[in-house]
């Protein structure tokens, strides 16, 4: 997976905490059979940046833990390639997660679970909204998401 990672916070992310996030994000990509060529970013904020995201694209003007902005393909994409195998090197870009790390710790505190599962959680999380999975369409579907998040963290190593 092409994964950008990007630092916006105050005092800067560690690099292991990158390393963990690329590495978890390659295994969810893997458990979920997503080609190679996938393309993804991943922003570390603080709370009065994600706060603003939240803000101006969700109309909740408080800061949360993880937004997902999911590049949906419509139905009436422009098809300009013909040839499929050509078509299958060029890389999909699913989205971009924005995570603040503000609350990270303060809900692995709270859920009495290391910074590293908090972290693991949330980026998966909202990878699986860029990948169409959403929990807030019916018990069925929250079922489904949150099943296959603990499963993708818990074969990781990342468990509670």
């Amino acid at each position: 997976m092409d994964l950008a990672i990007i630092d916006q916070t105050h005092d800067g992310v560690s690099r292991y905490h990158h390393d963990l996030v690329e590495s978890v994000l390659n295994f969810a990509g893997e458990a979920l059979k997503l080609p190679v060529n996938t393309e993804m970013s991943v922003t570390f904020v603080n709370n009065d940046e994600i706060q603003r995201y939240n803000r101006d694209y969700r109309g909740v003007d408080k800061p949360t833990d993880v937004i997902s902005f999911a590049i949906e393909e419509g139905e009436d994409d422009f098809d300009i390639i013909s040839d499929d195998a050509w078509t299958e090197d060029i890389a999909k870009n699913i989205g971009d997660i924005i995570v603040s790390v503000d609350i990270i710790g303060a809900q692995a505190e709270y859920l009495g679970h290391s910074y590293e599962r908090e972290l693991g959680f949330l980026v998966v999380h909202g990878f699986l909204h860029l990948n169409g999975y959403d929990h807030m369409l019916g018990d069925a579907e929250e079922k489904e998401m949150f099943d296959l998040q603990r499963e993708i963290l818990d074969n990781y190593g990342l468990k509670r």
